[in-house]
Protein backbone atom coordinates (compact mmCIF):
# COMPACT_ATOMS: atom_id res chain seq x y z
CA UNK A 1 0.00 0.00 0.00
CA UNK A 2 1.69 3.05 -1.02
CA UNK A 3 1.21 6.56 0.41
CA UNK A 4 1.26 10.17 -1.24
CA UNK A 5 4.99 10.15 -0.05
CA UNK A 6 5.72 7.51 -2.47
CA UNK A 7 6.50 5.12 1.29
CA UNK A 8 5.11 1.59 1.33
CA UNK A 9 2.59 1.79 4.57
CA UNK A 10 1.60 -1.99 4.27
CA UNK A 11 2.81 -5.26 2.79
CA UNK A 12 1.40 -8.65 2.92
CA UNK A 13 3.25 -11.45 0.53
CA UNK A 14 2.86 -15.38 0.20
CA UNK A 15 5.61 -17.35 -1.20
CA UNK A 16 4.73 -18.99 -4.30
CA UNK A 17 6.56 -21.50 -6.09
CA UNK A 18 6.46 -23.13 -9.19
CA UNK A 19 6.36 -26.82 -9.82
CA UNK A 20 9.07 -28.56 -12.43
CA UNK A 21 7.04 -31.43 -13.52
CA UNK A 22 10.27 -32.27 -16.47
CA UNK A 23 13.35 -30.62 -17.16
CA UNK A 24 12.68 -27.29 -18.84
CA UNK A 25 9.07 -27.25 -17.59
CA UNK A 26 7.81 -24.41 -15.42
CA UNK A 27 4.12 -24.57 -14.47
CA UNK A 28 2.14 -22.55 -11.75
CA UNK A 29 -1.55 -23.59 -10.42
CA UNK A 30 -3.34 -20.64 -11.41
CA UNK A 31 -6.23 -21.51 -9.57
CA UNK A 32 -4.45 -21.45 -6.17
CA UNK A 33 -2.24 -18.33 -7.34
CA UNK A 34 -5.59 -16.18 -7.84
CA UNK A 35 -7.07 -17.64 -4.09
CA UNK A 36 -3.40 -16.20 -2.53
CA UNK A 37 -3.87 -13.04 -4.78
CA UNK A 38 -7.21 -12.35 -2.85
CA UNK A 39 -6.39 -13.59 0.64
CA UNK A 40 -3.50 -11.03 0.84
CA UNK A 41 -4.97 -8.37 -0.70
CA UNK A 42 -7.84 -8.48 1.35
CA UNK A 43 -5.36 -9.15 4.41
CA UNK A 44 -3.50 -5.27 3.39
CA UNK A 45 -7.15 -3.46 3.09
CA UNK A 46 -8.10 -5.13 6.53
CA UNK A 47 -5.03 -3.40 8.12
CA UNK A 48 -4.87 -0.01 6.45
CA UNK A 49 -8.09 0.24 3.59
CA UNK A 50 -9.58 1.28 1.96
CA UNK A 51 -8.10 2.68 -0.76
CA UNK A 52 -8.11 4.81 -3.72
CA UNK A 53 -7.46 2.71 -6.24
CA UNK A 54 -5.91 -0.45 -7.01
CA UNK A 55 -3.20 -1.75 -9.62
CA UNK A 56 -1.94 -5.15 -10.82
CA UNK A 57 2.06 -5.42 -11.47
CA UNK A 58 2.86 -9.55 -12.33
CA UNK A 59 4.92 -11.70 -14.47
CA UNK A 60 4.70 -11.37 -18.14
CA UNK A 61 4.22 -14.32 -20.77
CA UNK A 62 3.25 -16.47 -17.96
CA UNK A 63 0.12 -18.27 -19.57
CA UNK A 64 -3.19 -19.11 -18.60
CA UNK A 65 -6.17 -20.78 -20.22
CA UNK A 66 -9.82 -20.62 -18.19
CA UNK A 67 -12.74 -21.57 -18.85
CA UNK A 68 -15.21 -18.28 -19.55
CA UNK A 69 -18.29 -19.51 -17.70
CA UNK A 70 -16.98 -20.87 -14.53
CA UNK A 71 -13.36 -19.14 -14.46
CA UNK A 72 -11.62 -22.56 -13.65
CA UNK A 73 -8.45 -22.93 -15.62
CA UNK A 74 -8.55 -25.55 -18.24
CA UNK A 75 -4.49 -26.47 -17.33
CA UNK A 76 -1.95 -25.52 -15.44
CA UNK A 77 -0.22 -21.80 -16.09
CA UNK A 78 3.09 -22.31 -18.28
CA UNK A 79 5.49 -19.93 -16.60
CA UNK A 80 7.38 -17.26 -19.30
CA UNK A 81 10.28 -19.71 -17.89
CA UNK A 82 8.83 -23.03 -19.66
CA UNK A 83 10.68 -24.13 -22.56
CA UNK A 84 8.22 -27.01 -24.03
CA UNK A 85 7.82 -24.96 -26.71
CA UNK A 86 10.69 -24.48 -27.79
CA UNK A 87 11.07 -26.86 -30.49
CA UNK A 88 7.70 -24.84 -31.91
CA UNK A 89 9.79 -21.79 -32.03
CA UNK A 90 12.47 -23.65 -33.97
CA UNK A 91 10.29 -24.74 -36.41
CA UNK A 92 8.14 -21.32 -36.65
CA UNK A 93 11.45 -19.63 -37.00
CA UNK A 94 12.09 -21.61 -40.34
CA UNK A 95 8.93 -20.58 -41.65
CA UNK A 96 9.98 -16.76 -41.29
CA UNK A 97 8.33 -16.20 -37.97
CA UNK A 98 10.20 -15.03 -34.79
CA UNK A 99 8.98 -16.29 -31.44
CA UNK A 100 10.93 -16.91 -28.30
CA UNK A 101 9.83 -19.40 -25.81
CA UNK A 102 9.05 -17.33 -22.97
CA UNK A 103 6.75 -15.12 -25.19
CA UNK A 104 2.75 -16.29 -24.94
CA UNK A 105 1.86 -17.18 -28.51
CA UNK A 106 3.32 -20.81 -28.56
CA UNK A 107 2.26 -21.29 -24.75
CA UNK A 108 -1.35 -20.12 -25.80
CA UNK A 109 -1.06 -22.87 -28.96
CA UNK A 110 0.08 -25.41 -26.76
CA UNK A 111 -2.49 -25.13 -24.07
CA UNK A 112 -5.26 -25.07 -26.79
CA UNK A 113 -4.12 -27.98 -28.37
CA UNK A 114 -4.04 -29.82 -25.18
CA UNK A 115 -7.34 -28.99 -23.77
CA UNK A 116 -9.47 -27.76 -26.78
CA UNK A 117 -7.91 -29.75 -29.75
CA UNK A 118 -11.21 -29.05 -31.56
CA UNK A 119 -11.79 -25.01 -30.11
CA UNK A 120 -14.76 -25.86 -29.71
CA UNK A 121 -15.19 -24.91 -25.74
CA UNK A 122 -15.65 -21.01 -24.97
CA UNK A 123 -12.46 -20.57 -23.22
CA UNK A 124 -10.01 -17.17 -22.31
CA UNK A 125 -6.77 -16.45 -22.76
CA UNK A 126 -4.66 -14.33 -20.18
CA UNK A 127 -1.10 -13.28 -18.98
CA UNK A 128 -1.19 -12.92 -15.48
CA UNK A 129 -2.49 -9.68 -15.14
CA UNK A 130 -5.29 -10.47 -17.38
CA UNK A 131 -5.76 -13.30 -14.58
CA UNK A 132 -5.59 -10.96 -11.95
CA UNK A 133 -8.00 -8.95 -13.06
CA UNK A 134 -10.38 -11.16 -14.00
CA UNK A 135 -10.12 -12.73 -10.34
CA UNK A 136 -10.48 -9.52 -8.61
CA UNK A 137 -13.44 -8.14 -10.91
CA UNK A 138 -15.30 -11.42 -10.16
CA UNK A 139 -15.17 -12.12 -14.47
CA UNK A 140 -16.18 -8.73 -15.59
CA UNK A 141 -13.08 -7.78 -16.90
CA UNK A 142 -11.05 -9.20 -19.84
CA UNK A 143 -8.05 -6.89 -20.00
CA UNK A 144 -4.05 -6.62 -20.35
CA UNK A 145 -2.16 -3.59 -21.01
CA UNK A 146 0.27 -2.36 -23.88
CA UNK A 147 3.36 -3.99 -22.10
CA UNK A 148 1.98 -6.73 -21.70
CA UNK A 149 0.67 -7.39 -24.91
CA UNK A 150 3.78 -6.11 -26.27
CA UNK A 151 5.25 -9.41 -24.70
CA UNK A 152 2.82 -11.92 -26.26
CA UNK A 153 4.58 -12.22 -29.79
CA UNK A 154 0.41 -11.90 -31.14
CA UNK A 155 0.63 -7.80 -32.08
CA UNK A 156 1.05 -7.11 -35.19
CA UNK A 157 4.59 -6.05 -36.84
CA UNK A 158 3.47 -2.89 -38.05
CA UNK A 159 2.55 -1.69 -34.17
CA UNK A 160 5.24 -2.37 -33.22
CA UNK A 161 7.01 -0.34 -35.60
CA UNK A 162 4.49 2.56 -35.33
CA UNK A 163 4.38 2.41 -31.82
CA UNK A 164 0.73 3.51 -31.96
CA UNK A 165 -2.03 3.66 -29.02
CA UNK A 166 -4.78 1.93 -29.53
CA UNK A 167 -2.94 -1.42 -29.87
CA UNK A 168 -5.44 -4.85 -31.31
CA UNK A 169 -4.01 -8.29 -31.82
CA UNK A 170 -3.11 -9.59 -35.07
CA UNK A 171 -5.38 -11.70 -36.52
CA UNK A 172 -2.96 -13.14 -39.04
CA UNK A 173 -1.19 -14.89 -35.79
CA UNK A 174 -4.16 -15.69 -34.02
CA UNK A 175 -5.26 -17.88 -37.57
CA UNK A 176 -2.00 -19.11 -37.40
CA UNK A 177 -2.02 -20.96 -34.03
CA UNK A 178 -6.25 -21.18 -34.64
CA UNK A 179 -6.56 -18.48 -31.23
CA UNK A 180 -10.25 -17.07 -31.23
CA UNK A 181 -10.15 -13.90 -31.55
CA UNK A 182 -13.11 -13.99 -28.09
CA UNK A 183 -10.19 -15.69 -25.99
CA UNK A 184 -7.89 -12.65 -26.43
CA UNK A 185 -8.18 -9.82 -23.85
CA UNK A 186 -9.17 -6.15 -24.91
CA UNK A 187 -5.59 -4.07 -25.19
CA UNK A 188 -6.02 -0.54 -22.61
CA UNK A 189 -3.92 1.81 -21.42
CA UNK A 190 -1.89 1.31 -18.30
CA UNK A 191 -3.26 3.91 -15.96
CA UNK A 192 -7.10 4.28 -16.15
CA UNK A 193 -10.10 2.50 -14.75
CA UNK A 194 -10.37 -0.79 -15.37
CA UNK A 195 -13.22 -2.11 -13.60
CA UNK A 196 -14.21 -2.38 -9.61
CA UNK A 197 -12.75 -5.28 -7.67
CA UNK A 198 -15.50 -6.69 -6.10
CA UNK A 199 -13.66 -9.73 -5.00
CA UNK A 200 -11.93 -6.97 -2.57
CA UNK A 201 -13.59 -5.43 0.70
CA UNK A 202 -14.83 -2.04 -0.43
CA UNK A 203 -14.24 -2.97 -4.02
CA UNK A 204 -11.69 -0.49 -5.02
CA UNK A 205 -10.95 0.54 -9.06
CA UNK A 206 -8.32 -1.52 -10.66
CA UNK A 207 -6.41 1.82 -12.35
CA UNK A 208 -3.23 0.12 -13.33
CA UNK A 209 -1.73 -2.05 -15.01
CA UNK A 210 1.97 -3.34 -15.99
CA UNK A 211 4.41 -5.84 -16.68
CA UNK A 212 6.56 -6.44 -13.75
CA UNK A 213 9.54 -5.39 -15.26
CA UNK A 214 7.79 -1.98 -17.09
CA UNK A 215 6.59 -1.14 -13.74
CA UNK A 216 9.63 -1.61 -11.91
CA UNK A 217 11.03 0.92 -14.71
CA UNK A 218 8.36 3.51 -13.32
CA UNK A 219 9.14 2.56 -9.84
CA UNK A 220 12.46 3.53 -9.83
CA UNK A 221 12.01 6.61 -11.57
CA UNK A 222 13.18 5.93 -15.14
CA UNK A 223 11.09 8.08 -16.56
CA UNK A 224 13.73 10.05 -19.36
CA UNK A 225 15.23 8.37 -22.30
CA UNK A 226 18.58 6.73 -21.46
CA UNK A 227 17.15 5.83 -17.93
CA UNK A 228 18.10 2.27 -17.10
CA UNK A 229 17.40 0.24 -13.75
CA UNK A 230 18.11 -3.80 -12.94
CA UNK A 231 15.76 -6.08 -11.04
CA UNK A 232 16.93 -9.60 -9.87
CA UNK A 233 13.95 -11.60 -9.33
CA UNK A 234 13.27 -14.98 -10.70
CA UNK A 235 15.27 -13.85 -13.28
CA UNK A 236 17.30 -10.51 -14.33
CA UNK A 237 15.94 -7.74 -16.34
CA UNK A 238 18.20 -4.81 -17.62
CA UNK A 239 15.40 -2.47 -18.74
CA UNK A 240 16.41 0.88 -20.57
CA UNK A 241 13.53 3.70 -21.32
CA UNK A 242 14.18 4.66 -24.47
CA UNK A 243 11.07 7.38 -25.27
CA UNK A 244 8.50 8.04 -27.51
CA UNK A 245 9.98 5.53 -30.64
CA UNK A 246 10.19 1.87 -30.46
CA UNK A 247 14.18 0.65 -31.41
CA UNK A 248 15.07 -0.10 -35.35
CA UNK A 249 14.99 -3.94 -34.18
CA UNK A 250 11.56 -4.36 -33.29
CA UNK A 251 9.96 -4.01 -36.85
CA UNK A 252 11.75 -6.88 -37.58
CA UNK A 253 10.65 -9.06 -34.84
CA UNK A 254 13.84 -10.23 -33.61
CA UNK A 255 16.56 -8.89 -31.13
CA UNK A 256 19.04 -6.52 -31.46
CA UNK A 257 22.16 -7.29 -32.47
CA UNK A 258 23.35 -8.06 -29.29
CA UNK A 259 20.19 -9.53 -27.88
CA UNK A 260 18.05 -7.34 -26.26
CA UNK A 261 14.10 -7.06 -27.09
CA UNK A 262 11.94 -4.18 -27.84
CA UNK A 263 9.41 -3.77 -24.87
CA UNK A 264 6.57 -1.17 -24.68
CA UNK A 265 7.30 0.34 -21.29
CA UNK A 266 3.59 2.03 -20.90
CA UNK A 267 0.48 3.74 -21.83
CA UNK A 268 -0.22 6.53 -19.69
CA UNK A 269 -2.95 8.61 -21.64
CA UNK A 270 -2.61 7.82 -25.57
CA UNK A 271 1.08 8.37 -25.13
CA UNK A 272 3.33 5.21 -25.54
CA UNK A 273 6.54 5.14 -23.86
CA UNK A 274 9.44 2.34 -25.69
CA UNK A 275 12.42 0.26 -24.11
CA UNK A 276 14.79 -2.03 -24.60
CA UNK A 277 15.39 -5.02 -22.27
CA UNK A 278 18.53 -7.67 -21.71
CA UNK A 279 16.78 -10.76 -20.22
CA UNK A 280 18.68 -13.29 -18.08
CA UNK A 281 17.13 -16.12 -17.56
CA UNK A 282 18.40 -17.06 -13.33
CA UNK A 283 19.20 -14.87 -10.92
CA UNK A 284 16.79 -15.29 -7.20
CA UNK A 285 15.93 -19.03 -8.73
CA UNK A 286 19.91 -19.61 -8.66
CA UNK A 287 19.24 -18.78 -4.49
CA UNK A 288 16.65 -21.12 -4.20
CA UNK A 289 18.67 -24.05 -5.80
CA UNK A 290 21.12 -23.86 -3.20
CA UNK A 291 18.40 -23.41 -0.22
CA UNK A 292 15.96 -26.45 -1.74
CA UNK A 293 17.82 -28.39 -4.26
CA UNK A 294 21.66 -28.56 -3.31
CA UNK A 295 20.56 -27.30 0.65
CA UNK A 296 24.11 -25.66 0.93
CA UNK A 297 21.95 -22.63 3.04
CA UNK A 298 19.25 -22.44 4.79
CA UNK A 299 17.82 -19.27 3.44
CA UNK A 300 17.96 -17.26 0.85
CA UNK A 301 19.20 -14.50 3.23
CA UNK A 302 21.74 -17.02 4.75
CA UNK A 303 23.74 -16.40 1.40
CA UNK A 304 25.34 -13.38 2.75
CA UNK A 305 26.57 -14.60 5.40
CA UNK A 306 28.33 -17.59 4.05
CA UNK A 307 29.73 -16.20 0.80
CA UNK A 308 31.24 -13.32 3.19
CA UNK A 309 33.05 -16.09 4.75
CA UNK A 310 35.55 -16.08 2.14
CA UNK A 311 37.39 -12.85 0.76
CA UNK A 312 37.58 -14.48 -3.03
CA UNK A 313 35.98 -17.44 -4.62
CA UNK A 314 39.15 -19.20 -5.37
CA UNK A 315 38.71 -18.61 -9.16
CA UNK A 316 35.73 -21.21 -8.72
CA UNK A 317 33.26 -19.98 -11.36
CA UNK A 318 29.53 -20.50 -11.46
CA UNK A 319 27.01 -19.69 -14.74
CA UNK A 320 23.71 -19.40 -14.05
CA UNK A 321 22.24 -21.22 -16.85
CA UNK A 322 20.02 -24.06 -15.67
CA UNK A 323 17.80 -22.67 -18.94
CA UNK A 324 19.88 -21.53 -20.56
CA UNK A 325 21.63 -17.98 -21.80
CA UNK A 326 19.20 -15.22 -23.04
CA UNK A 327 21.04 -11.75 -23.45
CA UNK A 328 23.61 -11.37 -25.22
CA UNK A 329 23.98 -15.28 -25.80
CA UNK A 330 20.50 -16.18 -26.69
CA UNK A 331 21.64 -20.10 -25.92
CA UNK A 332 18.90 -22.23 -25.18
CA UNK A 333 21.06 -25.25 -25.00
CA UNK A 334 23.93 -23.69 -22.18
CA UNK A 335 23.65 -25.16 -18.89
CA UNK A 336 24.86 -23.94 -15.99
CA UNK A 337 28.46 -24.60 -15.32
CA UNK A 338 30.34 -25.15 -11.68
CA UNK A 339 34.45 -24.44 -12.71
CA UNK A 340 37.62 -24.06 -11.09
CA UNK A 341 36.81 -26.18 -8.04
CA UNK A 342 40.33 -27.37 -6.11
CA UNK A 343 40.67 -29.39 -2.77
CA UNK A 344 40.05 -26.02 -0.73
CA UNK A 345 37.00 -24.91 -2.33
CA UNK A 346 34.37 -24.99 0.76
CA UNK A 347 30.67 -24.21 0.54
CA UNK A 348 31.66 -20.05 1.07
CA UNK A 349 33.77 -20.29 -2.21
CA UNK A 350 30.56 -22.00 -4.26
CA UNK A 351 27.99 -19.98 -2.73
CA UNK A 352 29.81 -16.98 -3.30
CA UNK A 353 30.85 -18.37 -6.75
CA UNK A 354 27.02 -18.38 -7.59
CA UNK A 355 26.55 -14.75 -6.33
CA UNK A 356 29.17 -13.45 -8.73
CA UNK A 357 27.59 -15.53 -11.38
CA UNK A 358 24.57 -13.78 -11.50
CA UNK A 359 26.53 -10.34 -11.04
CA UNK A 360 28.62 -10.81 -14.07
CA UNK A 361 25.39 -12.42 -15.93
CA UNK A 362 23.52 -9.15 -14.85
CA UNK A 363 26.75 -6.94 -16.26
CA UNK A 364 26.36 -8.89 -19.78
CA UNK A 365 23.10 -6.91 -19.71
CA UNK A 366 23.79 -3.49 -18.86
CA UNK A 367 26.77 -3.78 -21.80
CA UNK A 368 23.71 -5.48 -24.51
CA UNK A 369 21.29 -3.06 -23.48
CA UNK A 370 23.50 0.23 -23.67
CA UNK A 371 24.33 -1.32 -27.13
CA UNK A 372 21.45 -1.86 -28.63
CA UNK A 373 19.54 1.61 -27.20
CA UNK A 374 22.16 3.71 -28.28
CA UNK A 375 22.31 4.92 -25.08
CA UNK A 376 24.96 5.86 -22.98
CA UNK A 377 23.75 4.77 -19.52
CA UNK A 378 25.48 7.00 -17.06
CA UNK A 379 24.17 5.25 -13.58
CA UNK A 380 22.76 1.55 -12.92
CA UNK A 381 19.72 1.53 -10.40
CA UNK A 382 18.68 -1.77 -9.24
CA UNK A 383 16.06 -3.47 -7.03
CA UNK A 384 14.55 -6.86 -6.52
CA UNK A 385 15.45 -8.86 -3.42
CA UNK A 386 18.36 -9.75 -4.09
CA UNK A 387 19.45 -6.16 -3.38
CA UNK A 388 18.92 -6.91 0.27
CA UNK A 389 22.58 -9.59 -0.45
CA UNK A 390 25.21 -6.54 0.04
CA UNK A 391 28.18 -9.56 -0.94
CA UNK A 392 25.80 -9.61 -3.92
CA UNK A 393 25.66 -5.90 -4.31
CA UNK A 394 28.91 -5.81 -4.47
CA UNK A 395 29.92 -7.87 -6.90
CA UNK A 396 27.63 -6.82 -9.32
CA UNK A 397 29.12 -3.20 -8.83
CA UNK A 398 32.22 -4.64 -9.52
CA UNK A 399 31.33 -6.80 -12.33
CA UNK A 400 29.48 -3.37 -14.10
CA UNK A 401 32.65 -1.46 -13.22
CA UNK A 402 30.24 1.23 -12.27
CA UNK A 403 28.39 2.65 -9.01
CA UNK A 404 25.19 1.01 -8.58
CA UNK A 405 22.22 3.05 -6.82
CA UNK A 406 20.14 0.67 -4.85
CA UNK A 407 15.87 1.41 -4.86
CA UNK A 408 15.33 2.50 -1.34
CA UNK A 409 12.04 0.16 -2.18
CA UNK A 410 13.13 -3.20 -2.75
CA UNK A 411 9.88 -4.15 -4.37
CA UNK A 412 10.01 -1.58 -6.82
CA UNK A 413 7.54 -3.34 -9.34
CA UNK A 414 4.39 -2.50 -6.59
CA UNK A 415 5.60 0.80 -6.48
CA UNK A 416 5.57 1.33 -9.85
CA UNK A 417 2.10 -0.36 -10.29
CA UNK A 418 1.16 2.50 -7.59
CA UNK A 419 2.63 5.22 -9.15
CA UNK A 420 0.57 3.81 -12.36
CA UNK A 421 -3.35 4.09 -10.08
CA UNK A 422 -2.00 6.94 -8.78
CA UNK A 423 -2.03 9.21 -11.25
CA UNK A 424 -5.80 7.54 -13.16
CA UNK A 425 -6.80 8.77 -9.19
CA UNK A 426 -5.23 11.87 -9.16
CA UNK A 427 -2.55 11.34 -6.38
CA UNK A 428 0.09 12.18 -8.22
CA UNK A 429 -0.19 14.77 -11.82
CA UNK A 430 2.99 13.38 -14.03
CA UNK A 431 5.33 11.07 -14.38
CA UNK A 432 7.94 13.78 -13.91
CA UNK A 433 6.65 14.23 -10.52
CA UNK A 434 6.79 10.48 -9.82
CA UNK A 435 10.31 10.08 -10.74
CA UNK A 436 11.14 12.86 -8.03
CA UNK A 437 9.93 10.26 -5.27
CA UNK A 438 11.84 7.19 -6.10
CA UNK A 439 15.48 8.09 -4.24
CA UNK A 440 18.21 5.43 -3.76
CA UNK A 441 18.59 4.17 -0.23
CA UNK A 442 22.66 3.89 -0.91
CA UNK A 443 24.97 3.87 -3.94
CA UNK A 444 27.71 1.01 -4.02
CA UNK A 445 30.86 2.02 -5.75
CA UNK A 446 33.05 -0.57 -7.30
CA UNK A 447 36.16 -1.95 -5.31
CA UNK A 448 37.41 -5.20 -6.64
CA UNK A 449 39.44 -6.27 -9.80
CA UNK A 450 38.26 -6.91 -13.49
CA UNK A 451 37.59 -10.39 -13.69
CA UNK A 452 35.35 -9.87 -17.24
CA UNK A 453 37.52 -12.18 -19.35
CA UNK A 454 37.34 -14.89 -16.79
CA UNK A 455 33.27 -14.54 -16.43
CA UNK A 456 33.67 -14.90 -20.23
CA UNK A 457 35.73 -18.06 -20.38
CA UNK A 458 33.53 -19.88 -17.96
CA UNK A 459 30.27 -18.37 -20.16
CA UNK A 460 31.95 -20.11 -23.59
CA UNK A 461 32.52 -23.77 -21.33
CA UNK A 462 28.86 -23.20 -20.60
CA UNK A 463 27.36 -23.26 -23.97
CA UNK A 464 26.01 -25.55 -26.98
CA UNK A 465 25.52 -28.42 -23.92
CA UNK A 466 22.57 -29.28 -25.81
CA UNK A 467 23.15 -28.68 -29.20
CA UNK A 468 19.94 -28.35 -30.85
CA UNK A 469 18.22 -26.40 -28.55
CA UNK A 470 21.59 -23.70 -29.20
CA UNK A 471 19.78 -23.58 -32.75
CA UNK A 472 17.18 -21.77 -31.86
CA UNK A 473 18.00 -18.07 -32.68
CA UNK A 474 16.13 -14.81 -32.86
Amino acid sequence: MVLPDATVRARHQRPFRPTNPAPGLVELDAAALARALVEVASACLAEWGPVEGAAVTSQRGTTVVWDAATGQPVGPALSWQDLRTAGTCLQLQAEGLRLAPNESATKLAWLLDTYDPGRERDLRFGTLDTWAVWTLSEGRAHVTDPGNAGVSGLLPTEQMLVGQAGLGWDPERLARFRVPPTAMPKIVPSSGWVAEATALPGAPPICGLAGDQQASLLGQGCVKAGDAKLTCGTGAFLDVNIGASPPPFGAQGKSGEHGCLPILAWQVGSELTWGVEGLGLAAGSVLSWLVDDLQLIESAAESAAVAAACQDTGDVWFVPAPLGLAAPQWDFGARSLLIGMSAGTGRPEVVRAALRGVAHLCADLLEAAAADSGWQIGRLRADGRMTANEVFVQELADACGAPVEMSAELEATSLGAGFLAGLAVGTWSTLAEVAELAKPRAVVAPAGPDRRERWREAVSRARRWLPELSELKF
